[in-house]
């Protein structure tokens, strides 16, 4: 499973890439503005650390402003994909974009009819939102059993990005069911690195050398 980071935090990625597990990164609107940097500057930043998928929202909510904004981020580099929100406009777009080349992320996806529409009309990636099902009384993970399943019955090429990442247990479960990707906010990177019982052995083994120093 590809690992990306969802965060606009340059310093954020840099350190994430640092560890060599980063295959791509995700932005939205709302990690963009607590940055204080435009759309544009923002990910051709992130272009110059990661070599792999970053993904750029338009804000357009019409199809027609959404291919004129999908083929100016396209042109800010060549990993550059573009980020829709799952609607009828949406769907228009992204079958104008990607038969352009263009790739396209359909995001806010919470059902599998959504993701299987975004899949038909050629869309690159697809984004479940796992956490923000979870919210609301749901099982998150469910919706990605259900989108595999479909994906993997009819050929799709369509990747599925587990999106809206809350904690490991999250990480895993998209895994397990063989989703393609996880964006992952960097908190949550961090938690994955660490267990008591690793830090209990790492505690032990330095203390055990310490002693063993000495003599």
């Amino acid at each position: 499973m590809k690992i990306f980071i969802d965060t606009a935090n340059i310093e954020s990625i840099k350190e994430i890439n640092s560890w060599g597990i980063l295959d791509g990164v995700t932005t939205n609107p709302s990690l963009i503005a607590k940055e204080g940097i435009d759309l544009r500057t923002c990910v051709k930043r992130i272009s110059e650390i990661v070599d792999g998928p970053i993904s750029a929202e338009a804000i357009s909510m019409d199809a027609e402003g959404m291919v004129r904004e999908g083929r100016e981020l396209a042109e800010i580099h060549d990993n550059i994909n573009v980020k829709l929100p799952m609607c009828v406009d949406a769907l228009k777009a992204t079958k104008i974009l990607s038969n352009e080349g263009i790739e396209v992320n359909m995001t806010l996806i919470f059902s599998p009819h959504q993701a299987l529409l975004a899949a038909k009309a050629g869309a690159a990636f697809v984004s479940p939102f796992v956490g923000r099902l979870d919210d609301i009384g749901h099982y998150g993970a469910n919706l990605l059993t259900e989108i595999m399943a479909i994906f993997n019955n009819y050929g799709y090429d369509t990747e599925v990005i587990a999106a809206s990442i809350r904690h490991p247990v999250h990480v895993f479960e998209a895994a397990a069911v063989g989703c393609d990707i996880a964006t992952i906010p960097y908190d949550v990177l961090k938690k994955m690195v660490s267990h008591p019982k690793t830090d209990e052995g790492i505690e032990r083994f330095l203390a055990d050398h310490k002693r063993s120093t000495k003599k």
